[in-house]
């Protein structure tokens, strides 16, 4: 969200600014504000045709095409060369990511920047680790099973999907909040945002009571708020590739012990500011 309080348009603009929910969690007003009054989304003719051209087995690759606008300075980089080097690599047959160490290793030859490979799930240090991240405007790359909404769902890895995370919303008391680092929305007194692109993460090594994560993913052109805890318990569950999918004659890279070896709790946050060593 920017300072004003409005969803940002999707890349190549920059990453969303991290915010600080307070008080109560309040979960259906927020949902409620975010998408009352919202036209939809001004991405420039070149991302609306590729987002709806893509087949939905090209999730991921286009998930990496976002985050790849997000790299500090930017890039400027299409689809289509994305897809070629992933085909060329071996990544992909068609379009498809199954592997989160093959993401991270696409991501740091397409975006010129360190790929950080998280494994083990998405909580505890894991979750702190994402949040200060995020709180960075840094993004990470999420596998997850995907709902009817795009939003996170449980299907065992039947519905295995990619999403880009680039801003984060915090649950704290209020108490918690030095308030020469933050100031109140105009509109939304109980969502606070930081002063300053530079403000520093409220959290040391404790995880706050709620956290929310902003995310697009490749199928729908507007982003959404999905609480951290959602995304964790779908990609924790990710174990199986579609038996349609599986057998429908169609090859698909995958790498050794399936799905489950290749997504299941992982994670890549991508280092957008630091040029590859």
């Amino acid at each position: 969200m920017s300072q004003n309080g409005r969803c940002p348009p999707p890349p190549p603009l920059p990453a969303c600014c991290p915010q600080t929910l307070a008080g109560p969690a309040q979960k259906r007003k927020l949902y409620q504000t975010i998408a009352s009054g919202r036209t939809p989304v001004e991405g420039d003719y070149t991302e609306a045709r590729v987002l709806l051209g893509q087949r939905e087995a090209r999730c991921g690759l286009v998930a990496l095409w976002m985050a790849a606008h997000l790299r500090q300075p930017q890039l400027n980089i299409d689809m289509e060369t994305v897809t070629q080097t992933a085909l060329n690599r071996a990544y992909t047959a068609q379009g498809e990511m199954f592997s989160a160490q093959n993401m991270a290793l696409l991501a740091e030859e397409i975006c010129c920047c360190r790929a950080q490979l998280l494994s083990g799930g998405l909580r505890d240090n894991n979750a702190l680790s994402i949040i200060k991240h995020l709180w960075d405007r840094q993004p990470v790359l999420i596998p997850y099973d995907e709902d009817f909404n795009h939003a996170p769902c449980k299907r065992s890895g039947h519905k295995a999907h990619w999403a880009v995370a680039s801003g984060v919303l915090l649950g704290l008391d209020h108490g918690s909040l030095d308030k020469q680092d933050v100031r109140p929305d105009p509109s939304l007194p109980w969502l606070y945002l930081p002063t300053t692109a530079g403000t520093p993460c409220p959290l040391s090594n404790t995880l706050p009571r709620e956290v929310y994560i902003l995310a697009k993913q490749g199928k729908s052109l507007r982003y959404q708020i999905w609480s951290l805890d959602c995304i964790a318990e779908s990609n924790d569950q990710l174990r199986t590739m579609d038996p349609q999918r599986e057998n429908n004659g169609t090859q698909y890279v995958l790498p050794e012990g399936g799905v489950e070896a290749g997504l299941l709790g992982q994670a890549v946050m991508l280092h957008t500011r630091s040029l590859k060593q």
